[in-house]
């Protein structure tokens, strides 16, 4: 298929960032499509590239695929995902030596949450509380570590200076992502002696890509195909896909955003952030 070169955004968090799409754009190059890689220092920057028409095509965290779908009314073009991006869900780690053994147990606690704008260790874990019958504002102290606002916590963001604020008895509890909890008690980060998880939010999807709302479909359906011909077992493909946390791209969905959208209604995120 003849088309022009696609302009694909990226947040760069950290400097593998650069590494990682230049390896895939020599991929698509070698499948006979031209990607041109933007670069943006924060998701807020992207989606207005992505509106402004700088980019076709955005690597979006969950949050930014909120944006996107608030500013579009529901128009955005929503592609392929990580595999590690489905199924996702937050820890709500205590200590085991803190008497807490129900969720109503942290009413008038201090409890910790990642950066402002963490979907993860903030906005998805507020909701859940607040299903779970405990007010935001009312029913427990919030206390931030607001490593990476702008990033969306997408990159452990505080959840890591929430966990050890557990571990020192500076908050009664900490959430942090699935996959973060079990990585630092695989290696020792965490004292998995002192904490334990209490519970876990229902399961969520997290990155996705977003294209434009009026970037051709027939365009976009093509660039997901051939991004899917990525493979695991080609070396050149795992340095990259082991750099970004995958082994195979899939079908994006929507649905695991619900409790994102729900949590953004319930603290009227994009209307009045917290400051």
């Amino acid at each position: 298929m003849n088309m022009n070169s696609i302009n694909i955004g990226a947040v760069v968090y950290d400097p593998k960032v650069t590494v990682i799409w230049g390896i895939i754009a020599d991929f698509f190059k070698q499948q006979g499509l031209r990607v041109n890689c933007v670069f943006y220092p924060d998701y807020k920057a992207q989606v207005d590239g992505l509106f402004d028409g700088e980019i076709d095509i955005a690597w979006n965290s969950p949050l930014a695929w909120v944006d996107s779908y608030i500013r579009s009314q529901g128009s955005c073009l929503n592609g392929s995902m990580r595999d590690t991006d489905r199924d996702r869900n937050t820890c709500l780690i205590v200590r085991k030596n803190s008497g807490i053994q129900h969720i109503s147990a942290l009413k008038n606690k201090v409890i910790g949450f990642g950066a402002l704008d963490s979907p993860q260790a903030r906005l998805i874990p507020i909701n859940f509380l607040h299903n779970q019958g405990l007010v935001f504002g009312q029913d427990y102290l919030e206390k931030r570590y607001d490593i990476g606002v702008g990033l969306h916590g997408d990159h452990i963001g505080g959840e890591l200076d929430a966990v050890k604020a557990l571990m020192a008895g500076e908050v009664d509890a900490a959430f942090t992502l699935d996959l973060n909890w079990q990585a630092w008690l695989k290696d020792g980060t965490v004292d998995g002696t002192q904490l334990t998880c209490l519970a876990a939010t229902p399961l969520f999807d997290h990155c996705i890509f977003v294209g434009r709302p009026d970037f051709p479909v027939e365009q976009f359906t093509y660039w997901n195909e051939v991004l899917h011909r990525m493979d695991y077992s080609n070396p050149d493909h795992k340095a990259m896909m082991d750099m970004e946390g995958l082994k195979c791209w899939v079908e994006g969905r929507t649905s695991g955003f619900a409790q994102l959208q729900q949590a953004c209604q319930y603290l009227n995120f994009f209307d009045a952030p917290v400051k």
